[in-house]
């Protein structure tokens, strides 16, 4: 997939996810297979007021590979120095958020808020736009509209093309829905049939399988598609899509693999995160990659249990132990070899 002077392949890219998407999980993901990673959403207000919290989580991604970050707000200014802030550090796109659904960034108008102003929306892409290098694409993500009597996408999306967005990417839930309830691809289907075809869309929702993946893509007509929550413990995921993609067999994780990319995510978080989040940030590592293996809750309830002022180190001697006890001839490499058709789809 091209946005502008960009190529973007695979055809999927990882959302950018608040508390989520920081450095040691983006890293994780870009290892094993991804088109493109976006930072988690920050403030411009934040960014150029100089808030630590928010610049310390500006950060490219490792070994000069191609990052996007997204940033959001309700003023052209702010955006579009924030913008620059990020051309500075290397982004390879800014992506402006006009989809989020959460109540604090929606109290100030700011996230799927922008939905219901689409006029203001576009000034705030063309400032984006106007403040950074022709060659960094400006790119737009929102939702299907702010509840089910306001379904804008197709309108909302051809508007931020005007205004010069060279990338739409839809979720397919309204504001109201929140994360709950079902991704709507109709509405992500309209919005390709409604944006010129030389700007790419891509579908965010619900895509948690390599299956969802290509169903994304035959329902939709999209470009590409981004996965979010379903990254949760498995990056995997998206080394089994480039794998299918290119005709290949999909390789499960073992356990053995489960623990080695475990144990790089937990020293990339040791690398980049400061000592009083530790503990935190361990833990959640530890729930993603243990979740729905075998008597894997006793696991999660012993690291949630090390209190924070312990060894942090501890979580990870817990997690690697649990792994090391799990059988390993049951968990055994499997290889699935399969014959797909032109969308992907397994069908002997």
């Amino acid at each position: 997939m091209r946005v502008g002077n960009l190529t973007i392949e695979p055809d999927v890219l990882l959302a950018p996810m608040a508390a989520v998407t920081d450095l040691p999980f983006r890293t994780v993901i870009e290892e094993i297979g991804v088109g493109i990673t976006i930072t988690e959403f920050l403030s411009a207000h934040a960014l150029v007021e100089g808030a630590k919290k928010a610049i310390d989580k500006m950060t490219p991604s490792l070994d000069g590979r191609r990052f996007g970050v997204q940033i959001f707000g309700r003023e052209g200014e702010a955006l579009a120095r924030a913008a620059r802030m990020a051309v500075d550090i290397g982004a390879s796109l800014v992506d402006i958020n006009m989809g989020c659904p959460a109540k604090r960034v929606v109290a100030g108008a700011c996230g799927s808020a922008l939905m219901k102003e689409p006029e203001l929306a576009q000034e705030l892409v063309r400032a984006v736009r106007a403040a950074v290098p022709a060659d960094r694409p400006v790119t737009v993500k929102h939702r299907a509209g702010w509840d089910e009597r306001h379904l804008n996408a197709p309108e909302f999306a051809c508007a931020m093309v005007e205004a010069g967005a060279a990338m739409i990417t839809v979720h397919g839930r309204t504001r109201t829905q929140g994360f709950s309830g079902k991704s709507d691809r109709g509405v992500i289907g309209k919005v390709r049939a409604a944006v010129p075809s030389h700007v790419p869309v891509v579908g965010n929702g619900d895509v948690v399988t390599i299956d969802d993946y290509f169903r994304m893509r035959e329902e939709t007509g999209c470009d590409a598609v981004m996965i979010g929550r379903g990254a949760l413990g498995n990056p995997w995921l998206f080394r089994g899509i480039k794998q299918r993609l290119a005709g290949e067999p999909v390789t499960e994780p073992t356990v053995g693999d489960r623990m080695r990319v475990f144990c790089r995510h937990v020293d990339l978080i040791a690398a980049h995160t400061p000592a009083k989040r530790l503990v935190h940030e361990l833990r959640k590592a530890v729930a993603w990659y243990t979740k729905g293996l075998r008597d894997s809750a006793h696991v999660r309830e012993r690291a949630f249990n090390v209190p924070v002022e312990e060894d942090p180190m501890q979580v990870r001697e817990i997690a690697i132990a649990y792994f090391s006890s799990l059988d390993q001839e049951k968990n055994a490499p499997r290889e699935i070899v399969s014959v797909v058709d032109k969308f992907g789809r397994q069908v002997a």
